[in-house]
């Protein structure tokens, strides 16, 4: 008598149990395939209560293509041959939703050896695949990024090096040619002129590169670090817009990494463009700090203006932001062994928020044309690199 309620005691905590494990589908089929118990996490899991799924075949899960291609049977056959089957695919919900799922089928025997069924655990492993799927996604990203910023240094080079060199040639060509004119008397107003204006439009063209290749690859970036860097580009900015930009930048310096210290500068270059072409603004003003928490830090950059922003009729997200661009930052980080949590980022303009909530990337999108534009960059700080000074 004790035995039997050893016995009942031990089923009933296995039961329990069993029914107490909310995150994996675990269950029991008959020699058939036929489900003939039901725990708490299947039903969670696939939808199904205990009444509406008692009795049914295991096939209810799968896939119409697969049930086709007879892939439940197939399970349930290896499972008897070899003691254990595990399948990674597609599984059905009661409401006809789809979930990515690792399933591992148990054959249980008796004594004698004979087949009594199957014991079945499925994991849902939708998430973890959608994850998978992101990295990849970014590594890609990052691979594409790697060849495009490789392409600018060589167009950079190519620009400064070999076209300014092959510039500054003519240009000593033409100087050469107007001495020997000068010489023999042939230099005359109008010839003087044209020779004038073509060394003048030389110095433009020279002039012009060596912005381009600069914006392309600042020079300053790569030998001075971010803050030297970002005070060029506000001075030219100033110069040729003649807007005016308050700074706010860290001192002494903050200290990136170079993956870091690019996407901020590209931000801010980017952002400024934006304020040149569209804002209609007369100033501007660039912040960039570093605030510490707990267990992290994060850089934040905030830029803004006093011009307009966009129409609410037109805030429907392509003309506010670019998400290939904050691909492109994120890229950079990881390509740099920060991983995908340290390389997102919070990205705000002021206004409405989108519907979504607190996600890492929210974009703040509605704009109106009454309030200045503004736009708040906070990563968390990636690795540092040593120190290297201003």
């Amino acid at each position: 008598m004790n035995l039997l309620r050893r016995r009942f005691q031990t089923n009933e905590s296995f039961r329990l149990l069993v029914d107490a494990v909310n995150d994996y589908a675990i269950f029991m089929l008959n020699p058939s395939g036929h489900v003939v118990t039901w725990n708490a996490g299947a039903q969670k899991m696939k939808g199904y209560g205990a009444d509406e799924v008692l009795g049914r075949h295991v096939s209810i899960f799968h896939a119409r293509e697969d049930i086709a291609a007879g892939e439940p049977g197939a399970l349930l056959a290896r499972a008897a041959a070899y003691g254990r089957a595990q399948n990674e695919g597609i599984r059905i919900r009661r409401d006809g939703s789809q979930f990515w799922a690792n399933v591992v089928i148990t054959a249980i025997r008796d004594k004698s050896g004979a087949l009594r069924g199957f014991a079945k655990v499925t994991q849902d492993l939708t998430e973890r695949r959608r994850v998978a799927e992101l990295e990849a996604v970014s590594r890609l990203a990052a691979r594409i990024q790697a060849a495009r910023e490789e392409e600018q240094i060589r167009i950079a080079h190519e620009l400064h090096d070999d076209l300014g060199q092959q510039l500054t040639a003519l240009k000593m060509s033409l100087a050469e040619l107007e001495h020997g004119l000068r010489d023999r008397g042939s230099l005359d107003a109008g010839i003087q002129s044209g020779v004038t204006d073509m060394v003048q439009v030389i110095d433009d063209t020279v002039a012009s590169l060596r912005r381009i290749a600069t914006g392309l690859r600042p020079i300053a970036l790569e030998t001075l670090g971010l803050v030297s860097a970002l005070e060029w580009l506000i001075d030219d900015f100033t110069e040729r817009y003649g807007i005016a930009v308050t700074t706010s930048l860290p001192n002494p310096p903050l200290n990136l990494h170079e993956a870091a210290e690019s996407a901020l500068f590209h931000m801010v270059q980017e952002a400024l463009t934006n304020v040149a072409r569209h804002a209609h603004a007369d100033r501007v003003s660039v912040e960039l700090s570093r605030q510490f928490g707990w267990e992290s830090s994060r850089c934040v950059l905030r830029i803004v203006d006093n011009g307009r922003g966009a129409a609410p009729a037109r805030t429907d997200g392509r003309n506010v932001v670019r998400p290939g661009r904050h691909a492109r930052a994120r890229s950079r980080a990881e390509r740099n062994g920060a991983d995908r949590h340290r390389a997102g980022r919070r990205l705000q303009r002021r206004g409405q928020p989108a519907a979504g909530g607190d996600r890492a990337d929210r974009r703040e999108r509605e704009l109106t044309a009454d309030r200045p534009a503004s736009l708040t960059v906070s990563p968390p700080a990636p690795a540092t690199r040593p120190y290297r000074a201003a």
